[in-house]
């Protein structure tokens, strides 16, 4: 019997926030995976404009289970979903996420089966605020330096993210950052799934909170990488604003790649220090522009 998989979404307040319609296409469009078994885990921050009432209905019909009380957070939503999650494997969708290739989740455990993976990664299509759609492809390279690929192209072993103690909830913003990089350092394996199957919604609370952010990416940093490097504030600082790195400390992060990868390792982190430069000293020059005019 095919494993099972669990896909895990956090709700709270869908009608008042007119999400009902996303969140039927994700319901419609897993119910039409080819993948035969399949629980879809909702996890309701106690919502209070009916959501429950319509959360009923879906449940009703079997297509999915739900749970209602209060939450921390969406890291705290999905931790409390693996802990009631039956499948092998988890991947997590928000409301307005949906996976658009309806034979990736039958592709994704073959492959994942195959390889004796802990977990894969994938391209995704990101819907922008603003109304356009980009490609995020997966840069694992970059992987302790940013987020490398999008989380909802992501699938996981259960047994590993228990392992691992879940995420880490004093990370409102980049648990999943934090994550992805223990488990690579871990020595956990990865399986690359080479086709785009999932669009998410591009998260506003990253932009709208910069300085929380980087506050947070650099206690990511300390946790992770301080018995590696010795670390102290200014060091973090230009670490998660500018991704620049100490050299011995990069030397030490090319060892968690295959050596055949290490040259492409070193190549990718300096060009994502210098698109960072770039962004900042081009975004600092359009204010002082502003400020002049």
């Amino acid at each position: 019997m095919e494993p099972l998989v669990t896909v895990i979404t956090p709700t709270h307040n869908l009608l008042e926030n007119n999400m009902a319609d996303n969140f039927n296409l994700l319901v419609q469009l897993l119910d039409m995976q080819t993948y035969p078994n399949i629980e879809h885990l909702i996890i309701d921050n106690a919502s209070t404009d009916g959501t429950i009432e319509f959360l009923k209905d879906y449940k009703n019909q079997e297509y999915l289970t739900f749970f209602s009380e209060r939450d921390t957070g969406k890291f705290n939503a999905y931790n409390k979903g693996v802990m009631h999650a039956k499948g092998k494997y988890i991947t997590f969708l928000s409301c307005d996420d949906f996976i658009h290739d309806i034979t990736a989740i039958y592709d994704i455990v073959n492959l994942m089966e195959a390889n004796e993976a802990d977990f894969s990664f994938a391209p995704a299509y990101c819907r922008h605020p603003e109304g356009f759609v980009f490609l995020f492809a997966p840069a694992m390279h970059t992987a302790f330096m940013v987020l490398p690929c999008a989380r909802q192209a992501m699938f996981f072993k259960k047994s590993m993210i228990q392992k691992e103690n879940f995420f880490d909830e004093k990370f409102k913003y980049l648990a999943d950052f934090d994550f992805i990089m223990r488990i690579i350092m871990k020595g956990y394996k990865p399986v690359f799934f080479d086709t785009n199957y999932v669009t998410y919604r591009f998260g506003m609370r990253v932009m709208e909170n910069e300085r929380k952010v980087e506050e947070e990416t650099k206690a990511i940093f300390n946790k992770n990488l301080r018995n590696l490097y010795p670390l102290n504030d200014e060091v973090l600082t230009r670490m998660a604003k500018y991704s620049e790195f100490p050299k011995p400390l990069l030397d030490k992060l090319a060892g968690y790649f295959p050596e055949a990868d290490r040259e492409i390792f070193y190549e990718r982190c300096e060009q994502l220090h210098q698109l960072r430069v770039n962004a900042i000293q081009t975004r600092d020059a359009a204010n002082a522009a502003t400020e002049e005019g």
